[in-house]
């Protein structure tokens, strides 16, 4: 369980996604999705990190799964100018082939190799500042388990994953991780409510959370996943895209975003 949270402050509500946020799968997400789409046009098409950056500034591809398959039809239909049946059930086993591993029991894939980009004392920290924390995150339970609990050694955080709520930009996700934090800890419903996450879907799900409940304050956070962070030019690029989304501030890593960031941009939103 978490620490009790402190009392100088109002609540807030601080809620992660957790790839690219929480942890950098550069190397693994996706490497397996590329991987993924070599396989399945027949090594003919790799997709560059670059064109699956452009694939999910759409906003409607963050399962990576189904981002992958996308960029299958994609490619055939440019080279074909035909639709192509891909068995989605093998292309998700042959991605968590590459992600997880080839043992079921004790993961040996991409996911053994994920630097953290988040610690334990920084959650102490917004504890400590009276900010309830949690994840909200399209990975599978199993895979954000994985760096919540076996990595980062958390006991039972509020999560919800892709088995838990429709994918984003869907908001039910996010109110439903809110939602146990207020019960978890005693807060108001009129907490503001910030989201960190990497992609245009993680912000346009603040967004949509904002209309269907526009009596509470809603912040968007975005965060320069790693990947994007090898020139200046990239980073300055892929930060405006996030801000275009709704971002009201992009960082270049998530504990940037400090107990005083956090109220001095609760401060500029009430």
């Amino acid at each position: 369980m978490l620490q009790a949270l402190g009392t100088e402050l109002n609540p807030a509500i601080l809620v992660f996604d957790i790839d690219g946020v929480v942890r950098d799968v550069g190397g693994s997400y996706r490497r397996a999705l590329a991987d993924t789409v070599e396989n399945f046009t027949e090594g003919q098409y790799r997709p560059t990190v670059t064109e699956i950056d452009t694939l999910k500034t759409e906003g409607i591809w963050n399962n990576d799964w189904e981002a992958s398959r996308e960029l299958v039809y994609r490619y055939f239909k440019t080279q074909r100018d035909t639709q192509v049946d891909v068995d989605f059930d093998a292309l998700v086993a042959f991605f968590q082939s590459r992600y997880r591993g080839t043992d079921p029991e004790h993961w040996n894939g991409y996911i053994c190799q994920e630097p953290l980009l988040m610690h334990p004392p920084y959650l102490a920290s917004l504890t400590e500042a009276n900010i309830a924390w949690g994840f909200f995150s399209g990975a599978t339970r199993g895979s954000a388990n994985y760096v919540l609990e076996k990595r980062l050694g958390l006991q039972a955080p509020v999560l919800v994953a892709m088995e838990d709520a429709p994918g984003k930009p869907d908001p039910t996700g996010l109110f439903d991780s809110v939602r146990q934090l207020e019960e978890l800890h005693g807060i108001p419903a009129s907490a503001p409510v910030l989201y960190a996450g990497d992609t245009v879907a993680d912000l346009y799900t603040v967004q949509n959370a904002q209309k269907l409940d526009p009596s509470r304050t809603w912040i968007g956070i975005g965060i320069l996943p790693p990947h994007v962070q090898d020139t200046p030019e990239h980073s300055v690029a892929y930060g405006s895209v996030l801000k275009q989304a709704g971002a009201t501030v992009v960082f270049s890593h998530i504990e940037e975003l400090t107990p005083t960031q956090v109220y001095k941009l609760i401060a500029t939103r009430t």
